[in-house]
């Protein structure tokens, strides 16, 4: 589980045969060991090499499917989070690390202070999201301002463009989408 609060922002290093290699400030690894989940950019990863400044993980091809991985490449960076502990607040809102689908960027303009997205969701995907909720849009613990059909938008204040990668986010930019991990168990609840 994690909190979609994004701890560092780091780098695509390399790509072979399905294993990524992601690097960041070497700070970030401390107390990181082999087998420990790592969210990148929403995608809970497992480490299966660790070094001073970089960490390896296996991409499935159902991640890839489901997630922006298979569009991205060496150098494109990414949002990381370290697994929630038991002796953490959570600041953001509970994140499985799983993700849902991908979504798009349709507008992106200044509300204010901040930073108005317009997200499109997937059709299947939009049940889930509801007005004053949580999403999570590349790792990132977010709330939702309103929704129209299949796109909702979302304010992001300056600090979050800065400390994750959304600030990076352009009009046609696709996006990990998990959407709240209750309204799906919810929903499976009541379908039996």
């Amino acid at each position: 589980m994690f909190t979609g609060i994004i701890q560092t922002i780091g780098k695509i290093k390399s790509i072979q045969a399905g294993a990524f290699c992601f690097e960041a400030q070497s700070s970030f690894f401390n107390e990181v060991k082999i087998g420990d989940s790592i969210a990148v950019n929403g995608v809970c990863l497992t480490a299966i090499e660790i070094g001073d400044d970089y960490f390896k993980a296996d991409i499935s091809q159902e991640t890839l499917r489901c997630t922006i991985f298979n569009h991205l490449g060496v150098s494109n960076s990414v949002n990381f989070e370290k697994a929630l502990r038991l002796n953490q607040g959570i600041d953001g809102h509970l994140v499985s690390g799983h993700v849902d689908g991908i979504a798009k960027v349709v507008d992106r303009f200044i509300e204010g202070e901040s930073t108005r997205f317009k997200i499109n969701t997937p059709k299947n995907l939009i049940k889930y999201i509801a007005k004053k909720g949580s999403v999570c849009i590349n790792g990132v613990s977010l709330t939702v301002n309103d929704i129209n059909d299949c796109v909702f938008n979302t304010n992001i204040v300056p600090h979050t463009l800065k400390a994750t990668t959304l600030g990076e986010l352009k009009i046609n930019s696709e996006v990990n989408l998990e959407v709240d991990i209750i309204a799906r168990h919810l929903e499976q609840l009541l379908h039996h």
